[in-house]
């Protein structure tokens, strides 16, 4: 029996100012350790094109280094601060763009599923969370800063979220199949007048 190859996922928190990214790469479902962790920052004095064109650069530049399989990327819902609304869905089209393009699946979780698959609770506060991923990812201090923390939250919880999903998506597969087959099949003898 062969081992099954690694799997890489690069979780990003995004942002325009702070957007935090960790890469996750998984050897069987117990082992996972951190490549990479960060943020990458842009200066709030340039001009919005800049930043946008700086940040999609280097989110570009991240995903040629590391090649990731999947990329999760956070999906928020709701914003107090229309100008911070503004820029983590500027942040977040652009890793979505840029992983697409690349070929990556991918996918987005909301806070409270990634707070529910990392710290087993969707209302865990910051600090829980980079606890578990601390304990997840056996580091020998809590990630900081949060940004790249709760990147590698999403990447852990794209990890323990992806074989479900697979299972979900062939099942449908199944299902329409044979829904497909018994259409044809009455088709058919309709048509011979069975």
């Amino acid at each position: 029996m062969t081992a099954r190859p690694p799997i890489r996922v690069l979780g990003i928190d995004p942002g325009l100012t702070r957007c935090g990214y960790a890469v996750i790469e998984a050897h069987g479902t117990r082992t996972v350790r951190a490549l990479s962790m960060g943020v990458l920052r842009t200066p709030p004095s340039s001009p919005l094109p800049q930043r946008l064109a700086e940040l999609k650069g280097e989110l570009a530049a991240l995903i040629a280094e590391f090649a990731p399989h999947a990329v999760a990327v956070e999906q928020v819902f709701f914003q107090v601060n229309v100008r911070t609304a503004m820029s983590v869905g500027q942040a977040s089209g652009l890793a979505l763009a840029e992983a697409a393009a690349a070929g990556c699946d991918v996918v987005q979780y909301t806070p409270n599923q990634v707070k529910n698959a990392v710290a087993g609770w969707g209302g865990a506060d910051k600090a829980q969370v980079q606890k578990m991923v601390q304990a997840r990812l056996g580091l020998t201090v809590v990630p900081e800063p949060p940004d790249a923390a709760d990147a590698a939250a999403l990447a852990l919880c794209h990890l323990a979220m992806a074989p479900m999903a697979a299972q979900v998506a062939a099942q449908q597969a199944r299902q329409s199949a044979q829904m497909a087959a018994a259409q044809a099949a009455t088709a058919a003898a309709a048509s011979t007048g069975r």
